[in-house]
């Protein structure tokens, strides 16, 4: 081997060994230090990585925790974990425990089940709603409402949502819902919406979605809101907007609950009066 060939592969040797002294103090000298209190807030958080804090996942949610001063950290809160989570955050920051939130649960906003809204074609693709819904219309005419296929139920991290085999529908199981709100994100129909449980597990909320004029909804599906307005003479706050009607969640469902629903000639309002939901569409032909 030549003197020249063993001069540069010490030479190179000497390069690399100082890159590597130099590297080394340098990274001594801009360590940074991680903040205890990430890894205390991170043990307290049930590791759902679901996003519905807005961040990324637990982690980054324990570390938005940690670096926020009391102001911030008050618009902080994990749906999932819940207050009390939130209050064990906060005794590790020693901040003042926040207000108590009111819980929410996700809501189908739709009831175009087998027997509601039957199907007009059998769709014979991949089992998505996502890929049906972009390559096809519903199999059941409606432009807006549910496909069958279960997407809602393969997001879900919880177990919460299971398909019912009579009815073909997405059904939401109260007891395991944390309001995550991967099924809002996931349903390209936009079907789900998270509403608050309601005083005494009260909600009133109109199952559809369609806002196609009232006959032709209603031939797709026998229990589509149809635009005619006789809820809006319940509570002026109900609105109805291309041909669709929706109650906001400040309308009282102890209140006008029952009368709501009582009044929809299609029975598209579901009124839940604690755990026994009364839709008088089942009632109709």
């Amino acid at each position: 081997m030549s003197d020249t060939i063993i001069t540069n592969i010490y030479v190179l040797d000497a390069i690399a060994v100082s890159a590597a002294i130099i590297l080394y103090f340098v990274s001594k000298k801009f360590k940074t230090r991680e903040n205890h209190k990430i890894s205390e807030i991170d043990e307290c958080l049930p590791q759902a990585n679901c996003g519905a804090c807005g961040k990324a996942g637990c982690r980054d949610f324990a570390t938005a925790c940690a670096n926020s001063n009391e102001e911030e950290f008050s618009k902080l809160y994990c749906t999932v974990g819940g207050k009390d989570v939130m209050d064990k955050i906060a005794d590790i920051l020693g901040y003042s425990k926040q207000e108590t939130k009111e819980e929410t649960v996700a809501v189908l906003r739709c009831n175009g089940s087998c027997q509601n809204a039957p199907a007009k074609k059998i769709y014979d693709g991949i089992s998505s709603c996502r890929i049906a819904v972009g390559i096809s219309s519903s199999p059941n005419g409606c432009p807006e409402g549910c496909v069958h296929l279960g997407d809602c139920v393969k997001a879900c991290p919880f177990g919460a949502i299971h398909m019912d085999k009579a009815s073909q529908m997405p059904i939401v199981d109260e007891n395991k819902c944390t309001s995550c709100g991967k099924c809002v994100k996931t349903c390209p129909r936009g079907l789900f919406e998270l509403r608050p449980r309601g005083k005494n597990g009260k909600r009133v909320y109109v199952a559809c979605r369609n806002t196609q004029k009232g006959n032709i909804a209603r031939k797709n599906c026998k229990v589509a809101c149809i635009g005619c307005q006789k809820c809006t003479s319940i509570n002026s706050l109900v609105k109805v907007k291309n041909n669709l009607s929706y109650i906001p969640t400040t309308v009282s469902a102890e209140k006008y609950g029952a009368e709501l629903a009582k009044t929809c000639p299609t029975g598209a309002i579901i009124y839940i009066n604690g755990t026994e939901k009364t839709e008088k569409a089942h009632e109709k032909n």
